[in-house]
């Protein structure tokens, strides 16, 4: 598999290595909008460097696309690209309007290329093991998920292309919450309902925000909380899923967020408390384990975990928080999908 990345930043840094060093892989080549960081990073992985999106989807030699640019250029990028037959691996999220989304992924179909979102959070060993945890039934049926999931943020952040509503589409529930409402529709299922408030209480970033508190419902009344902060000035990660018959909970990612740990607790009324706990050593594997996915699925000819369908839906839930948050009142999910 020939492989071109269109995009130079920290997610070309992070997931060109995996490319390169990956079985059966060639990395051919980085572009960047101007080639000077796609030339930096093109020579420390040893690859091609060149300007310009359109210099990687318009060579005939590469059949793979990494789109790691902002999101204001994930659609116009990836629709070229599978339009020339390529399959696209494109960074959360799938894109900045549903409109865009939509057509993101009829192209995919009525090309017959893999297109999948960038959900590496489903690929980090605690997340795996509490799936399977989940599962194999030990928790039973679910009564509600609670996700909280933030970051300090850095000095000049509101200088960032991130704080540019035109380019990002969104503040911090877009940005980083994103994962946890595609982690918690991953073990809920499909949510018909979103309440949400916001609030820009430290970073200058209006209109974007630096906290969401969202609410989200499935069909089955099974609740979901998500809150995603910019100014959690030590950074969190914590995934929680409370069932009928005891609870799984995912804390850390390794890092700055802290030893990555995923624990299992069963009911008891009377016992003392007891818990199971696996933590993971080592650094952080997801991208290797995400691209391996894409990789699986293009070659077996299936959806890859993390599909087109699932950033759709991510995307939709975001933007549905939003429409609450500025409304006042909760959104119908059925209503927004119907449009």
């Amino acid at each position: 598999m020939r492989v071109g990345v269109i995009g130079a930043g920290l997610q070309g840094g992070r997931r060109g290595p995996v490319v390169r060093d990956f079985p059966g892989m060639e990395l051919v080549a980085i572009a960047s909008e101007h080639g000077k960081t796609a030339k930096v990073l093109a020579d420390r992985l040893g690859c091609q460097s060149t300007v310009g999106w359109e210099s990687i989807v318009e060579r005939e030699d590469i059949d793979t696309v990494l789109v790691l640019t902002p999101p204001h250029l994930h659609a116009v990028i990836s629709i070229a690209a599978m339009k020339a037959g390529k399959h696209v691996l494109c960074e959360k999220p799938l894109a900045n309007s549903i409109a865009d989304g939509v057509e993101m992924v009829a192209v995919s179909r009525a090309t017959g290329v893999k297109l999948k979102c960038g959900f590496n959070h489903r690929h980090h060993p605690g997340i795996q093991k509490a799936k399977k945890w989940f599962d194999d039934g030990l928790i039973g049926e679910v009564n509600f998920i609670r996700c909280r999931y933030g970051i300090c943020g850095r000095p000049n952040y509101e200088k960032e292309w991130r704080a540019d509503p035109k380019i990002t589409g969104g503040g911090h529930l877009m940005e980083q919450g994103i994962h946890g409402i595609d982690l918690a529709r991953w073990f809920a299922g499909d949510f018909t309902e979103a309440s949400c408030f916001t609030a820009t209480s430290f970073w200058k970033i209006k209109p974007l925000e630096d906290n969401a508190f969202a609410l989200y419902q499935t069909a089955g009344g099974v609740i979901t909380s998500i809150h995603s902060s910019l100014t959690q000035w030590k950074n969190l990660f914590s995934f929680e899923i409370y069932g009928h018959n005891g609870y799984i909970s995912v804390e850390g990612l390794g890092g700055s967020y802290g030893t990555e740990r995923a624990i299992l607790g069963k009911r008891d009324f009377t016992a003392p408390f007891g818990e199971e706990t696996v933590e993971f050593r080592g650094g952080d594997r997801s991208w290797y384990e995400e691209w391996k996915e894409f990789v699986s699925a293009i070659e077996e000819g299936r959806e890859p975990l993390g599909s087109a369908d699932d950033g759709l839906e991510a995307l939709r839930l975001v933007l549905a928080a939003y429409e609450s948050a500025g409304k006042g009142c909760s959104v119908s999910l059925e209503e927004t999908r119907r449009k």
